[in-house]
């Protein structure tokens, strides 16, 4: 049996037009690369200009555009090809992002190690030393005095000797301190050199507040305290709203640790003189001054604000006994500064700008040691 295939006239006009189309599609494909003005190393030669050029463009924004043009009119490369050439671009990116990732974690764990390491062996606070305020530019100012605590009451509030006598008990069993302004830092030292990411600001914590921080929790678990020390950053990448994100912080770790009555926003002092470095010398050791800045009730219902004020009393008296001139007097504001948080909640200002690091870390350790002769 013979088969027979039978082909009408409008089959064969369709696959006719389906092979011409084929055909110039294939013809209209061979003519345009074959008519590109580039050839491979050219391509390569373009790409290790574009390198180059796009490390002028971060550098020099203005000419990126300039280069973007000179590099297409240099190479005239086919869309397709710019396709290919932004993907490597792609590539590399994701390559040097994870380069730098790697020497960033580097860089982290290398300076955990130096803040081990620069920690060093506990000292311990002597007792029966001499102390001697340095004299600086700015007056000591205050508006009232309480059994040789001073105090700059800068509220309208009358300081009764009944609001002002410390007879205020806490509890010993937890410690909080957090730092509002996390970035702060101090004139940078010998031995405690740094790079500022603003005045006598960094975010290298290693080098701030926090550290001063680290240095106060240290010295208060050797007295047998349990401390839990934030060093979120509040003040980073945004210094407004730095209360309203240490709030957070503050009323988070009090529903985890409710026994709670202390907590310290530790902080370095600024004023317009950037040299001013309130020191008291103790012994043969030059510590940064202290000062206790206490919240008042303003804007909202503050309750705690007395006891603030009383604990700060208590603290101060003792410190004034021990080490004569480690605090200077106490300033009494209307802002809460979040104190409303907690019975015995205060800023402490560790020195100021003038002061150095080394200085800081020297106070905390006689701070420590007042604390543990009153919070028994």
């Amino acid at each position: 049996m013979i088969n027979m295939a039978v082909l009408n006239l409008k089959d064969i006009i369709k696959y006719l037009i389906k092979i011409t189309i084929v055909i110039v599609f294939v013809i209209g494909l061979t003519k345009y690369f074959s008519t590109a003005k580039v050839d491979v190393a050219k391509q390569v030669e373009g790409l290790e200009s574009a390198s180059f050029t796009s490390c002028l463009d971060i550098t020099i924004p203005g000419i990126a555009n300039t280069n973007k043009k000179e590099i297409e009119d240099k190479m005239q490369i086919s869309p397709l090809e710019k396709m290919m050439y932004l993907s490597l671009g792609m590539i590399n990116s994701l390559e040097d992002k994870k380069t730098t990732t790697a020497q960033e974690e580097k860089a982290n764990k290398e300076k955990e190690n130096n803040k081990q390491e620069d920690e060093g062996p506990l000292q311990k606070a002597e007792t029966g030393l001499e102390t001697e305020v340095q004299k600086t530019n700015v007056p000591e100012k205050y508006t009232s005095e309480y059994k040789g605590v001073k105090i700059r009451n800068e509220t309208k509030y009358k300081l009764t000797e009944e609001i002002l006598t410390p007879n205020v008990t806490v509890k010993k069993e937890n410690i909080l301190i957090f730092h509002t302004h996390t970035c702060e830092s101090y004139t940078p030292s010998e031995k405690y050199q740094y790079k500022q990411t603003g005045n006598y600001r960094t975010t290298d914590r290693n080098y701030t507040v926090v550290r001063v921080g680290r240095e106060l929790d240290r010295q208060l678990q050797n007295y047998g305290y349990k401390v839990t020390h934030s060093e979120t950053y509040h003040d980073y990448p945004s210094y407004t709203g730095s209360y309203e994100n240490s709030y957070k912080t503050v009323t988070n770790l009090l529903q985890k640790n409710k026994n709670t009555d202390i907590v310290i926003d530790l902080h370095r002092d600024a004023i317009s003189d950037y040299s001013y470095a309130p020191t008291v010398k103790i012994g043969d050791e030059y510590a940064a001054q202290l000062m206790f800045v206490i919240g008042g009730n303003i804007s909202k219902e503050h309750p705690n604000w007395q006891q603030n004020l009383k604990f700060a009393v208590k603290i101060q008296q003792k410190a004034n006994e021990m080490y004569p001139g480690l605090f200077k007097p106490i300033i009494l504001r209307y802002a809460s500064y979040n104190q409303q948080t907690a019975k015995a909640a205060n800023i402490i200002e560790v020195g100021s700008t003038g002061n150095t690091l080394d200085q800081a870390l020297i106070s905390m350790k006689y701070l420590a040691k007042v604390i543990s002769e009153v919070v028994k």
